[in-house]
């Protein structure tokens, strides 16, 4: 399939998508839609974007704009061209110290928060997806959150957008000429809005029900508050601009009034006997200062029974039980103190089952968030193969909540969601739900259409109240725009979109349909594949972890991907899996890092990584297999081997010289642990890394044995990280028995020089037989990392540290939950420690730098821009050998490890 005709003089090759493979890694978003777009476009600049647009008016084919693809209602899909977002429009400026933040449409909103937390600030926009979720959805969905309401939601907080119209209009709106350039440019717009305003205020009824329907969250169809809050056709139009899911023109970039960002937080879990006692108790806990109120009902609570931070008493609580977690927020002790006192105050009138009281400890806080954030994951890893998520939200008026909870239980029973969870904020009232919902037959769609009908006879009839609250109005509600609002709104909100994008070229079908089931069209079919294929719901939060991200596939596209390979074989398409096939080794084995980060960010703790693995040992053959068995039961010759050959004088690129010997140690009966240098350290490394660890160990009088015989011993990752089980299980094997003897049964302590070595010896369960499983249990294996900081560092003085350190967290790090120690070591030893927001992955990943170094130079080319553009750091560490070559080439300044910056700097107390 070839780009349609024109597109190729717009953009370069590489920018412009239309493989099968690309086309279907994009055919879904977070939403349980799927349209295959035309083609995908990576535009650069608006002045790409203005030729897209006038490419797309010539050629009659819409445009549809994706960031990161997190939507929940389908805005993100298209069967015409799609402009992909994420991998550029990456402006990110702090203004003011943090009062103000310059972004655009492709940056994280978790990376904007990272950046302003230095200045004690925040987006007010506070979106459960934010670790995830791109401005460029925050603005075109007026997101909002937890915590956030009405007052701090996206159309609040905006001080400024810079668009571009259908027509190829670009408007900074903060520009002091910016009125006159849009009444020059595009008169009968400018004309029209302020036409449709009189129209607006001249209909008492209108402005009411506009009135009432923003005095709740609601992002059902456009913004038509702008028609009240603004009188300038140019302020009018920019606020409709916001919530419009991409229909209305291209959002360029964006300024936000950020909000503080408080440090002191107090919470709790308050257990209410009935979802209507729980609501009787949100407007005197709204009254004393809370900032969340999270409603969880019985099911919510059933879901997550046993997960840490949960009370022990809340499986023996009734069908109808309810709770709420409440969090107080501050800036200053004496104001979280008075927030407290009021809670106290407030208590006793609650109708508790049992006195609740607070807590100011963050690690029993996070559990708290950690069981209410873990809904999502808990029902999507408990939803029957082959069903979608659905996950909407919905408001209804703070009086009606407790009804209206009431019945959504009730439609539940009625249509058959046995599984059905409600959960949400409480003191908007505005609740979310969870269903599953399998799309693979005609009547599990007659289930969701007959479902729909009765949702939206519940929250707009009976109630009053917004079919949609924060997920954006999408595919799934666009039908029921009119319904909710009335004809009169709808006729408004019709003119809007004639004016402003009259040819229709963007996003067609998304929050204004003419197709009255377009909401049960195009619904994704999810055909059974692999376990951890099985149970993903297409999130999207992986994709931020991925460091393939920039390069080939993320992780959801390459289960995306699986998944259509499967239904191509289902319905015996041949000829379409062969087209898939194109480019697909490459992009979904190859270039995979198969670091297992997206597991840390997946709300149902899918490791792609693994799955990746498998794969390629599915494509080795017999021969193969065969030859990865017999080199990992000759490790030690091929160890010595290659260690004489990196000493010849010639260089192996930039690799490091074969290493020497390792240093002496006085035998395990006056050692305190049993220290394993890795076969990295053994074959590459300069000797300075075993030298520093020996030495450590001696200033804080905690010696260290290194074993005569570890030549030869290797963790097994290498093969594991191909897919190559039988050769890991030799190799695993070997190093847990030798680790076994060398450590006394497990009497001392293993210290292992390598974080990514340490995690797969840890990790090496499913490689071991019983007898090797066992002393894997009795084991305790220690990174470098830990040991030193939680053994050596109270013992160890520091008499010369230098001024600033760069660091580099590898992902087994990461994922061993050890960053914060690394960080403290580099501490320990510098006045000043940078660790680039950016870090991530480097896609070293063993072997891949040697085999595929784009992938490293795409993975690292964040970081290093972001320490080139701070001030020079005098010593650079990590705490892997390949990952510092990774990070070395990426920066040109030399990482070593944090250890020997550690020895370097420390003397015995």
């Amino acid at each position: 399939m070839g780009a349609p005709d024109g597109l190729a003089a717009i953009l370069p090759p590489e920018r412009l998508l239309v493989r099968p493979m690309d086309l279907a890694a994009y055919a879904c978003d977070a939403s349980f839609y799927t349209l295959t777009p035309r083609a995908v476009v990576r535009p650069v600049d608006t002045a790409e974007i203005k030729k897209l647009c006038a490419w797309s008016r010539a050629a009659r084919i819409p445009l549809t704009f994706r960031a990161a693809g997190t939507s929940l209602s389908g805005q993100a899909v298209t069967a015409g061209v799609l402009v992909d977002l994420s991998r550029h429009w990456r402006t990110l400026e702090v203004l003011d110290d943090g009062a103000r933040v310059r972004v655009g449409p492709g940056v994280i909103g978790g990376q904007v928060n990272a950046r302003l937390a230095r200045h004690g600030t925040k987006l007010g926009p506070d979106p459960a997806s934010i670790g995830a979720c791109m401005i460029g959805g925050i603005v075109a969905n007026n997101s909002s959150g937890m915590c956030c309401g009405i007052e701090r939601n996206a159309y609040r907080t905006l001080e400024s957008l810079r668009f571009v119209l259908p027509s190829g209009t670009e408007i900074e709106t903060a520009a002091p000429d910016a009125e006159e350039e849009l009444a020059a440019r595009e008169p009968s717009l400018a004309r029209g809005l302020l036409a449709l305003r009189e129209r607006v205020a001249g209909s008492p009824s209108l402005v009411a029900l506009i009135r009432r329907k923003y005095s709740m969250k609601n992002t059902m169809g456009y913004a038509l508050n702008a028609f009240l809050d603004f009188d300038s056709p140019l302020a009018i139009l920019w606020h409709l601009l916001v919530g419009s899911e991409g229909t209305l023109a291209f959002l360029a970039e964006a300024v936000f009034r950020t909000v503080p960002d408080l440090p002191l937080k107090s919470a709790g879990l308050l257990v209410f006997p009935s979802v209507p006692a729980a609501c009787e108790a949100i407007e005197p806990l709204r009254a004393s200062g809370a900032a969340a109120l999270e409603l969880m009902d019985r099911a919510s609570l059933r879901s997550v029974e046993g997960h840490p931070g949960v009370p022990d008493f809340v499986p023996t609580l009734s069908r109808t039980a309810a709770a709420i977690l409440v969090e107080y927020q501050a800036a200053a002790v004496e104001e979280l103190a008075r927030q407290e006192a009021a809670y106290a105050a407030a208590a006793p009138s609650l109708p508790l089952v049992a006195p609740a009281g607070l807590t100011r400890d963050a690690a029993q806080q996070a559990r708290l968030w950690a069981a209410r954030k873990g809904l999502t994951a808990t029902i999507g890893a408990m939803r029957p193969p082959g069903t979608s998520i659905i996950f909407e939200d919905v408001t209804f008026p703070l009086p009606h909540l407790a009804a209206g909870v009431a019945d959504l239980q009730e439609l539940f029973a009625t249509h058959g969601y046995a599984d059905g969870i409600i959960f949400g904020h409480a003191k908007d009232g505005n609740v979310h739900f969870l269903l599953s919902q399998s799309f693979n037959d005609d009547r599990s769609i007659a289930q969701y259409e007959k479902f729909t009908e009765d949702l939206v006879t519940t929250v707009v009839d009976r109630y009053e109240g917004a079919l949609k609250a924060e997920h954006g109005t999408g595919r799934n509600m666009a039908p029921f725009v009119e319904r909710e609002w009335g004809a009169e709104a709808y006729a408004l909100m019709r003119e809007v979109k004639r004016l402003v994008d009259p040819d229709g070229i963007l996003n067609p079908g998304v929050l204004l349909s003419d197709d009255p089931r377009a909401h049960l069209r195009n619904l994704k079919s999810l055909p059974r594949v692999e376990e951890e294929i099985d149970r993903c719901i297409e999130c999207g939060f992986c994709e931020s972890r991925c460091p393939s991200r920039d390069l080939t596939l993320t992780p959801r596209q390459r289960i995306v991907l699986r998944r259509e390979r499967a239904r191509l074989v289902a319905a015996g398409d041949e000829a379409g899996a062969r087209a898939l096939r194109d480019g697909l080794d490459y992009a979904m084995l190859d270039t995979c890092a198969a670091d297992g980060l997206c597991a840390t960010a997946c709300p149902v703790g899918i490791d792609t990584g693994r799955l990746v693995k498998r794969l390629r040992g599915a494509r080795r053959g017999p021969i193969a297999r065969s030859a990865a068995a017999a080199c990992a039961s000759a490790l030690g010759g091929i160890e010595a081997v290659a260690r004489v050959a990196l000493s010849f004088p010639v260089r192996w690129g930039d690799l490091p010289r074969g290493a020497g010997g390792l240093p002496r140690t006085n035998g395990r009966p006056a050692a305190s642990a049993v220290y394993f240098p890795t076969c990295l350290t053994r074959v590459l490394g300069s000797g300075a890394l075993p030298a520093s660890i020996v030495s450590l160990g001696a200033k804080a009088g905690r010696p260290v044995w290194i074993p005569p015989d570890v030549a030869g011993t290797c963790c097994g990752m290498p093969f594991w990280s191909k897919g190559l089980s039988r050769a890991w299980s030799i190799a695993a094997r070997r190093a847990i028995a030798r680790a076994w003897r060398w450590t006394d049964a497990g009497r001392l302590p293993l210290i292992v020089d390598s974080s990514p070595c340490a995690f797969a010896l840890a990790a090496s369960r499913e490689a071991l037989d019983a007898v090797n499983r066992s002393r894997l249990d009795a084991l305790r294996i220690e990174d470098a990392v830990l040991w030193a900081h939680d053994t050596l560092l109270p013992r160890l003085a520091f008499p010369r540290r230098v001024r600033r350190v760069a660091v580099h967290p590898v992902c087994s790090i990461v994922k061993m939950g050890l960053a914060e120690r690394l960080e403290a070591l580099a501490r320990a030893a510098a006045d000043d420690v940078v660790v680039p927001l950016a870090s991530g992955c480097c896609g070293f990943a063993g072997d891949r730098g040697f085999t595929h170094p784009e992938l490293t130079r795409s993975a690292t080319r964040a970081a290093a821009a972001e320490l080139a553009d701070g001030a020079p750091c005098d010593r650079h560490v990590s705490s892997s050998l390949t990952c510092e070559i990774a990070m070395t080439r990426a920066t040109g300044r030399s990482y070593t490890s944090v250890l020997a910056l550690l020895d370097d700097a420390a003397s015995a107390l």
